[in-house]
C-alpha cells in the first residue's frame, strides 16, 4: 500500500474511532442515571482479624470462595504505585476514565493489522470490566467498557479507582487484590515489596493464568521484566536495576494466608459476619510465637493431647497471646475446641491463694513449722500427690513441695468460704460438682475453673496493688473493672511470690525469673502450669479435650516445660519483680514469735487420724509476758484476751489454780484479772491435755 494512501485510512480510521468516542461519552452521560454501572463496595470482601497494632492474624475467604481483601493506598509500596501507573496508565492522574492518545493507539494498531492489539484501556476501564466481565472482546464491548469507565469517574474519585482496581485485579486461581497475592506468593503486605516482587505483581492482572510464579515461573518472570524495563525507559527506575533483577533466578510458592488465633478469630466473624475487621488486643508475633510452642509441645507429648496457653499483661488486662490448641484443624486432638474457656479441675494451682490467704490473717509466715502427717477431716483424709509425708516441713517448703496436707489445714483454718469468695471478686466463674457449700477439696482442684480465668486470679499476685484485672481480648471478653479492693494483702502477696520464685525450674528447661505454680487434676486428666513475672502472667494446660485420663501426665513434668518455653520464646521481654513492700521481710525461724512458729490450729471438726490429738498451746500472751491492761470507757480495764491454738474442745481455763468458767468450745477468751501482779493462766481441753503460762499484770 502507497504510504499516501495508509496515512489517509489511518486518519479516516482515527476520525472514526473519535467519534464513536464522542458518541460514546454523549451516551454515557444521558444513561448515567437510568443505567448507573456496578459499584465495586456490592463485590463480597474477606474480614480480617488484626492484632493490636493492625497486623493481619486470620483472613477468612469472601463469600464466593475468593481471597479478595481491601486494599488502601496507605498499605501500598508507593513505588508498586509508580510502577502500576507507569505501566498501565501513565496519564491515569490527569484523563477522564478515557485516554484519547491510549485509544487513537489502539484504533492505528487496529487498523494496521485487521485485528486489536492493544485495546488502549486505562485502569478505570479495566476496573470497569472486573465490575462486568465482557464475554467477547469485540468493539462494542469496548464501547461498553468505556461508557462504564466514564460513569465510574464520575462516582468516585482516583484514589478509590486505583483502591479498588487493587483490590479487585484478578492473580490466578481464586487470588484477588494485590494484598492476597501479595500475602500469598511472598508472604508479605504489599507495604514491603521488592521491586521485582512488585514488578510482577504489576505484571500479573493482564494474564494472572499464565503468569502465575508457582505455575509458570519462566512467563512470570519475563513480564516482570517487561514492566521494569518500561519503567527505566520512562526514567522511573535505573537501567542498571533491570539487569541486576534480570540476573536472579526467584522462586516463587503459593502460601495459605495468615491464620493466626483461629478460635478467636472464628468467634469474631461469627458474631458479626458483616464486619470486614475486627481488631484483638493480641501481638501478632507474640501469637505466633505461643503457637509455635503448642505445637512442638503437642507434638512431643502424644497425638491426642492438646495444648492450651493463655498469656495477659497484668497492668491491663490484655490478653497477648491465646492459643486454644495445638492445632485447630487436628481431628485427633480435637483442636477445634478451644480448651482456654474449658472449665476443668484445676489440681493444685490454687494452693497459693490458701497460703496467701493465712499469711493475710497472720496464721503463718514462710518459716513457720505445720505438720504433714496423715489427719481427717470429718472423713476427708487428703494425701500428698506422692503418697508419703514429710513430717514437719515449713511453710516455704509445704507449698514449694505442693503438699497437700498442709494446704488443706490452712484452707481448714481460714475457711473454704474465704477462698471461693476471693475467685467471685477476681471475676472468675467457677463451677462446683454440686449444689453444696464449698468443702475442703476445693483447696486440691475440687471445683472448675478455665484457664482463662486462672490466669485472672494470677494476675492479683503480678499487679502492683493486688487487685486482679478483667482479661480482655477485644473481641468477646471485653475489658472489665478491676475489683475495688485487693485480693490479697501487699505483704501476703509478696511472701507468696517469693516462695513461688524459688521452685526449682524444669530440667533443661529455659532459665527465667519467674515464679510458677503447678498442678495436676486427679486421674491424672489435666496437667497445669501458670506463671508470672513482674508484668505477665502466662497459664498452660495440657490434656485431652474429652476428659479421658492420660496415665502419668503432670503439670510439673508436662506444664511447667511448656511454661519456661513460653515465657523464653513469646518475643516480650521479661519484667523484673517489684521490691518488698513495707512489712515483708524473710524471717528465719528463730526469730520468729513463739506463736508463730509452729502452726497447730484446729477447729472443732478436726481429729487427728492416726497420732493423737495434739496438745493445746496459749498463743497469746505469750509465756513471761509482761501486759499492760487498757482502759475502756468509764476508765475501766478492758479484758484480756486469751488465744488459744491445738488441743480438743472444750476447753476450760484456770486462772491462779481458780477455773474462770464452764467448758467452753471458743479459742479466743476474755479474761478479766483481780488486779496487778503475777499469774498463772492455765487450760484443759477435752482430752485431759494442758497448757500454761505464766505472765505479770501491770
Amino acid at each position: 500500500m502507497p504510504k499516501t494512501r495508509a496515512l489517509r485510512l489511518l486518519a479516516a480510521v482515527a476520525g472514526i474511532g473519535g467519534c464513536m468516542v464522542v458518541a460514546v461519552v454523549l451516551l454515557a452521560i444521558v444513561l448515567d442515571h437510568t443505567h448507573p454501572p456496578p459499584l465495586p463496595d456490592q463485590r463480597p470482601l474477606s474480614a480480617e482479624v488484626l492484632d493490636r497494632d493492625g497486623q493481619l492474624l486470620r483472613v477468612f475467604a469472601a463469600g464466593d470462595g475468593r481471597w479478595r481483601m481491601k486494599a488502601g493506598l496507605a498499605d501500598i509500596d508507593p513505588e508498586f504505585i509508580d510502577l502500576l501507573i507507569a505501566y498501565e496508565d501513565k496519564r491515569f492522574w490527569t484523563h477522564h476514565g478515557v485516554d484519547p492518545l491510549a485509544m487513537a493507539r489502539a484504533f492505528r494498531q487496529m487498523a494496521t493489522s485487521g485485528h486489536i492489539v492493544s485495546g488502549g484501556s486505562t485502569i478505570t476501564m479495566q476496573l470497569a470490566r472486573l465490575l462486568e466481565p465482557r464475554v467477547s472482546r469485540t468493539l462494542a464491548a469496548k464501547m461498553r467498557q468505556i461508557a462504564r469507565a466514564l460513569q465510574l469517574e464520575r462516582r468516585l474519585s482516583k484514589r478509590q479507582i486505583l483502591e479498588w482496581y487493587l483490590t479487585l485485579a484478578p492473580y490466578g486461581g481464586n487470588l484477588e487484590g494485590t494484598r492476597a497475592a501479595s500475602l500469598s506468593y511472598f508472604g508479605a503486605e504489599p507495604s514491603s515489596l521488592t521491586l521485582s516482587q512488585g514488578a510482577l505483581l504489576v505484571a500479573l492482572p493482564q494474564s494472572p493464568e499464565m503468569r502465575r510464579p508457582d505455575r509458570y515461573p519462566m512467563a512470570a518472570r519475563q513480564a516482570g521484566l517487561r514492566v521494569l524495563q518500561r519503567a527505566a525507559s520512562s526514567g522511573l527506575i535505573d537501567p542498571a536495576e533491570v539487569q541486576r533483577v534480570a540476573g536472579r533466578d526467584v522462586t516463587v510458592r503459593r502460601r495459605a494466608l495468615p491464620a493466626l488465633a483461629a478460635h478467636m478469630a472464628q468467634r469474631a466473624h461469627q458474631s458479626d459476619p458483616d464486619a470486614l475487621r475486627h481488631q484483638t488486643s493480641l501481638l501478632r508475633d507474640v501469637q505466633a510465637n505461643l503457637e509455635v510452642v503448642a505445637r512442638d509441645a503437642a507434638e512431643r507429648l502424644g497425638e491426642r493431647l492438646s495444648v492450651a496457653i493463655v498469656m495477659a499483661d497484668s497492668r491491663d488486662g490484655s490478653i497477648l497471646g491465646q492459643v486454644g490448641s495445638a492445632n485447630f484443624f487436628d481431628g485427633r486432638r480435637f483442636g477445634w475446641i478451644d480448651m482456654t474457656r474449658a472449665q476443668r479441675s484445676p489440681g493444685s494451682t490454687l494452693k497459693p491463694l490458701i497460703y496467701g490467704l493465712a499469711f493475710g490473717e497472720g496464721l503463718v509466715l514462710p518459716e513457720t513449722l505445720i505438720a504433714d502427717r496423715p489427719i481427717d477431716f470429718s472423713g476427708y483424709r487428703p494425701r500428698n500427690f506422692d503418697l508419703n509425708f514429710q513430717g514437719d516441713v515449713s511453710i516455704r517448703r509445704a507449698l514449694q513441695l505442693s503438699l497437700n496436707v498442709p494446704a488443706i489445714r490452712l484452707l481448714q483454718a481460714v475457711g473454704p468460704a474465704r477462698l471461693t469468695a476471693l475467685l467471685r471478686e477476681a471475676g472468675v466463674d467457677y463451677a462446683m460438682p454440686s449444689q453444696d457449700n464449698a468443702g475442703l477439696s476445693i483447696g486440691l482442684g475440687g471445683l472448675g475453673i478455665s484457664l482463662l480465668d486462672l490466669v485472672q486470679v494470677y494476675t492479683s499476685l503480678a499487679t502492683v496493688d493486688g487487685r486482679s484485672v478483667v482479661l480482655s481480648n477485644g473481641v468477646d471478653l471485653p475489658a472489665g473493672t478491676a475489683p475495688a479492693n485487693p485480693l490479697l494483702q501487699n505483704a501476703a502477696r509478696w511472701h507468696v511470690g517469693d516462695i513461688l520464685r524459688g521452685i526449682a525450674a524444669p530440667a533443661q528447661s529455659l532459665q527465667v525469673d519467674i515464679a510458677y505454680k503447678t498442678g495436676t487434676s486427679y486421674g491424672y486428666r489435666d496437667a497445669w502450669s501458670v506463671g508470672y513475672d513482674g508484668r505477665y502472667v502466662i497459664g498452660v494446660w495440657i490434656g485431652r479435650a474429652d476428659n479421658s485420663a492420660v496415665p502419668g501426665l503432670t503439670g510439673l513434668s508436662a506444664a511447667a516445660p511448656v511454661l519456661f518455653e513460653a515465657f523464653g520464646r513469646s518475643g516480650v521481654d521479661l519484667v523484673p519483680f517489684r521490691a518488698a513492700p513495707p512489712g515483708a521481710v524473710r524471717i528465719a525461724r528463730s526469730d520468729l514469735p513463739e506463736s508463730m512458729r509452729r502452726f497447730e490450729r484446729f477447729e472443732d471438726t478436726f481429729q487427728h487420724h492416726a497420732a493423737g490429738e495434739s496438745k493445746p498451746h496459749i498463743a497469746y500472751p505469750p509465756d513471761g509476758a509482761r501486759i499492760e491492761l487498757s482502759r475502756g470507757s468509764g476508765q475501766r480495764f478492758d479484758p484480756l484476751v486469751l488465744k488459744l491454738q491445738g488441743g480438743r474442745p472444750p476447753f476450760r481455763w484456770l486462772a491462779n489454780g481458780s477455773p474462770v468458767e464452764q467448758w467452753v468450745r471458743q479459742r479466743n477468751w476474755h479474761w478479766m484479772p483481780d488486779g496487778r501482779g503475777s499469774a498463772t493462766l492455765a487450760v484443759i481441753d477435752a482430752s485431759g491435755q494442758t497448757a500454761n503460762v505464766n505472765i505479770v499484770v501491770d
